[in-house]
C-alpha cells in the first residue's frame, strides 16, 4: 500500500519545522495522510491502520498546537 508507506515514512520524518510556512505545510501533509489512510481503513477494517492514523494525529495536535501558541 502506497499510503501506509507515506504515512510510515512521514511517522519516521524528523518534526523539526522552523517556519511557519513548513509547519503549516506538514500539517496539511498528514491531515491528507490520515484522510486516505480512513477510507481504506473503512475498506479493510485493519487494526493496525487504525494504530497508525492514531499515532498520525498525536503528531498532527502537537503541530497544530505549535502553530496557535499561546493565548
Amino acid at each position: 500500500m502506497e499510503i501506509i508507506d507515506k504515512a510510515l515514512e512521514f511517522e519516521q520524518r524528523k518534526h523539526t519545522f522552523k517556519t511557519t510556512s513548513e509547519r503549516i505545510e506538514s500539517s496539511r501533509e498528514v491531515k491528507d495522510l490520515i484522510l486516505s489512510l480512513n477510507s481504506v481503513y473503512k475498506k479493510k477494517k485493519d487494526p493496525e491502520i487504525m494504530d497508525l492514523m492514531k499515532r498520525l494525529t498525536v503528531i498532527k495536535q502537537k503541530i497544530e498546537k505549535r502553530l496557535k501558541g499561546r493565548p
